[in-house]
């Protein structure tokens, strides 16, 4: 059994203070290129991408909340949905399309507006037709919620 260093996932570097200046954007990540109807209202979100993963970033602000002000949990989905997606991606190096079967979150604490918002992901095993990935994601720095996928080779 492969067993996935989840800790090396986890940002080393919160960000606080004058980091939370929205121009202010962690070290590797840029604006995102690609568009998408949902979450183009989520905009501006940042992208830093490896070789072996696409990790995602935003500033929570008020639009990506629920009634009660923390980070709504469908946002939080959607954007690991399309990190492990784009992650598991890399390890066909782009040469396939890959749709979501199984999609599992855990929140683990509430995020509050402000906060850097990241999300990142590994490839768990790319097969034939199926691939596994998981995601952590923090806010400043500070695990939040934890996701596991499984995508289906197109």
């Amino acid at each position: 059994m492969h067993l996935v260093n989840v800790a090396s996932l986890i940002s080393r570097r919160p960000v606080k203070g004058k980091d939370l200046i929205e121009g202010n954007i962690p070290e590797g990540f840029f604006a995102n290129e690609r568009n998408s109807p949902l979450t183009d209202p989520w905009e501006p979100i940042y992208v830093r991408r490896t070789d072996e993963s696409l990790n995602i970033g935003l500033w929570l602000r008020e639009e990506h909340c629920n009634a009660r002000g923390f980070a709504h949990g469908g946002l939080i989905s959607a954007l690991a949905d399309n990190s492990m997606g784009h992650t598991c991606l890399t390890a066909y190096e782009m040469k396939t399309s890959l749709v979501t079967v199984n999609l599992a979150i855990d929140f683990i604490g509430i995020v509050k507006i402000g906060a850097w918002l990241e999300f990142n992901s590994e490839t768990v095993k790319a097969g034939k037709s199926l691939a596994f990935a998981q995601c952590m994601v923090t806010a400043d720095g500070k695990l939040c919620a934890r996701g596991h996928s499984t995508f289906k080779v197109v």
